[in-house]
Order: C-alpha cells, then structure tokens, then sequence
C-alpha cells in the first residue's frame, strides 16, 4: 500500500469545450480533500488548473503551487487559490520541484504540456527513477487515442506491456483515487529485452 500524501496534478490551463472536464476538475478537489490529500500544481488560477486548486483550496486542503518565473503575472494570479507558491526559475526547476514534492501523479485533459509532464514522470517510472503512481483521469474518453497509441507501441515492441499495465486509467475521481493507494508495479527492466 502506497504512503499517497500529496498529489501532482498537470492539465489544462483552459477548461476544453466539454463542461465535463471542469466538473471533473472541481470533483478531484472535492476526492482529494475527502481523503485529506495535499496539491502540487502548476500554481496560478486558470481553466482546469485552477479549478483542481480552488476546490481543494475552498475545503481547507493543502495547495502548493510551482510557477516559473516567466509566468509569475498578475493576469495568471489574479486570487490566491494556493497556501504555498514556489517561483522556480525555469520549466526544469517548476517540474523537478513538483515531481520531488508529489507521492503520486495524475493527468487530466489538456494540452501539449500537460502530456509533456505526465509522459516525462511515466518514463522516468519506466526507467526507476521514482517509485509513484503515474495515473490518467480520462474524462469523457480523452486519453483513449493516448492509450490505443500506447498499445500500438507494445504491439511494435518499443514499450514492455507490464509498463503499460503500470499506468493507472480511471473515469472518475474516486475511483483513481482509491487504485492509487493500493497501486504496486513490479516493472521489468526496461533496458532487458
């Protein structure tokens, strides 16, 4: 059983199209709070970011947020939805900060660096570097094409299937949750065929 404390969330800084995935959003606080789990972000208050923060915030759970330097600006911190704020000074730094923080990682839907984040912690689980779950919230079936393309890997041989298998995928928040706690991956060696 996993030590789960805080959670590394990465999505979008827009809320998508799809009011689902703010609601999603605003349902993981609301989980995370419930099981008294704390938030490292991305920091700042936009789209679903934000609403992951605000919500747990709103609850009285434990919010840090990470923020380069580039976008510490009044017009991406307009309230304060964080009890701490980290200013790294580049991108490596904000995403070493976040990783070193978390116990565990979650991607919900967003953009290109939302699949950066998810997909460097994924590898670096693959490659040992960590020992923490590496999960997708795929609302509304927004991971499914990731996953078919994951599986396209394994079936090509570029990715073993136990580290597919070592990924969480879950619809809801709760249901995450609960696999992250009870989540164990005893990987191949990635290096081994």
């Amino acid at each position: 059983m996993n030590n789960i404390r805080t959670l590394a969330v990465f999505c979008g800084s827009s809320n998508g199209k799809n009011p689902i995935y703010e609601m999603t959003a605003r349902q993981l606080g609301e989980a995370m709070s419930k099981k008294c789990l704390g938030l490292v972000y991305g920091g700042g208050n936009r789209g679903l970011m934000g609403t992951v923060a605000q919500s747990l915030y709103q609850r009285g759970g434990n919010v840090i947020g990470v923020l380069p330097e580039a976008l510490n600006r009044p017009d991406v911190r307009m309230h304060q939805v964080e009890d701490t704020l980290i200013i790294a000074s580049s991108m490596h730094e904000r995403k070493q900060t976040m990783y070193d923080l978390a116990d565990a990682f979650v991607a919900l839907p967003g953009g290109i660096g939302t699949f950066e984040e998810i997909l460097e912690v994924y590898t670096w689980l693959q490659l040992g570097y960590h020992h923490k779950p590496v999960a997708l919230l795929n609302v509304a079936g927004f991971y499914d094409q990731l996953l078919a393309f994951l599986q396209h890997s394994v079936d090509e041989g570029f990715l073993k299937q136990d580290h597919l298998h070592a990924l969480i995928v879950e619809q809801d928040a709760e249901s995450l949750l609960a696999r992250l706690v009870t989540w164990n991956a005893d990987l191949s060696d990635k290096l081994r065929q």
